[in-house]
């Protein structure tokens, strides 16, 4: 199933690694590295400009990581995950 990630991006549930808030994780600074290398590599996709980021979601397809800053609260992601399952 797809899964609502921010404005009009969706993605494949069954490609979701992880779902992380960044309050919490960025704080360390192996997250903060991982994000930065994702950033230069161009696996990062920022879904919202508008919004302040609150959440990041790794995911992979054939060995293709990308890393999606949204603006929805992990909460909220794991709400419209469950509600496809």
């Amino acid at each position: 199933m797809y899964l609502n990630i921010g404005q009009d991006t969706v993605i494949l549930d069954k490609d979701i690694l992880g779902i992380f808030d960044l309050d919490n994780t960025t704080v360390m600074k192996s997250t903060r590295e991982y994000i930065n290398t994702a950033s230069k590599k161009g696996e990062c996709i920022t879904v919202s400009f508008e919004e302040l980021p609150k959440s990041f979601v790794v995911t992979t397809k054939d060995n293709d990581r990308k890393v999606y800053i949204s603006p929805f609260n992990t909460s909220t992601i794991f709400k419209r995950l469950k509600a496809n399952i």
